[in-house]
């Protein structure tokens, strides 16, 4: 990758599933360095010793200190801002510890970012950023709106972001609890069947975020177009890969989950420049004379925002071929041929 050839890439939040997607893409490459910063030292010990690799360098802290992330920036060319609170419920309950991390905490990020000349940043948003109805979404959404402002006086620095939907078997994610509960003989547990949400890989989830580092401009955000599927069907795949009979329960939709998850709002689709596999959604960079906005607009607007209803829909055997391609599924099929 000539991009990061003897460069250093600094990962916040870098031991979650994200930053070993990274890891595992990137420590054969050419890189010069690679940052891991988090505040779960055990975590960082697996690391460690799992990869072993002497590109790879440590730093406790927390990206709610500004002080702490500023040290770890320093001599760093590229930044992943991965760190955050991504669970709906806990951030529903906890709704401020959201602000603290989401919000504030990639505020510390691109702060220390231009203060010590780093070229890209990329901050990893989501789906439930769009049309926000929960917590997690809200704070994600406040989230977007600080680094296209910041990205507005970065001294050179380039502040982008890119926004996904559900990765795959990522921790916390409702493949992996199929799975156990399958191991486990219990019921799959469905909110409900009908839902349906966007489908992408780890894998996918890093091809994006180099999309961006590669084609970014300041204050760009980037999205995959990806499929999706309904709940009810990618349980019956999971099921079928596993040749399991567990039954499915329908539990209800949980507090703060919608019926579908959208990628792209109709307001954005008015503005999104369509890049082959991705949309890129330009900065409004307009400034506070805020004539402008009422004399000048667009007179015609997208009917529909992209969502996981009205993207490509995969039908179960769809599914299982996506599934099957990823390694989460293949060493826990292979454990079980074991």
């Amino acid at each position: 990758m000539t991009l990061f050839r003897d460069k250093t890439l600094l990962i916040t939040g870098g031991t979650g599933s994200f930053g070993n997607a990274v890891l595992n893409r990137f420590l054969s490459t050419d890189i010069g360095e690679i940052r891991i910063f988090s505040r779960d030292e055990k975590k960082q010990d697996d690391m460690r010793k799992t990869y072993a690799s002497d590109k790879l360098k440590f730093y406790i802290g927390d990206v709610r200190d500004y002080n702490s992330i500023d040290h770890a920036m320093h001599g760093v060319d590229y930044v992943f801002s991965a760190a955050a609170l991504k669970q709906v419920p806990s951030c529903e309950f906890f709704p401020m510890e959201a602000v603290k991390t989401n919000v504030e905490g990639t505020y510390n990020t691109v702060r220390a970012a231009v203060h010590r000349g780093v070229k890209t940043v990329v901050c990893l948003s989501t789906d439930k950023a769009v049309y926000p109805i929960n917590a997690m979404g809200i704070s994600k959404a406040m989230m977007e709106k600080v680094f296209v402002a910041e990205s507005r006086n970065a001294n050179g620095s380039v502040i982008c972001g890119t926004r996904y939907g559900n990765v795959m078997c990522s921790r916390g994610s409702v493949i992996p609890l199929f799975v156990e509960q399958i191991k486990a003989g219990k019921p799959l547990t469905v909110t409900d069947p009908g839902m349906t949400r966007f489908l992408m890989s780890l894998d996918e989830s890093v091809a994006l975020v180099l999309y961006a580092f590669t084609n970014a401009r300041p204050g760009d955000r980037f999205v995959q177009k990806a499929p999706a599927c309904t709940i009810g069907d990618l349980a019956q795949a999971v099921k079928e890969l596993f040749h399991a009979d567990n039954p499915i329960e329908i539990i209800g939709t949980r507090h703060g989950e919608k019926r579908y998850e959208s990628l792209l709002t109709r307001e954005e689709m008015a503005l999104a420049e369509d890049m082959g596999e991705y949309y890129r959604i330009p900065a409004d960079n307009r400034d506070l004379n805020y004539a402008l906005y009422f004399e000048q607009g667009k007179t015609i607007l997208p009917e529909v925002e992209y969502n996981s209803d009205n993207t490509q829909q995969l039908d179960v055997p769809g599914i299982k071929k996506k599934l099957a391609s990823l390694t989460f599924i293949q060493n826990e099929l292979e454990a079980l041929r074991a």
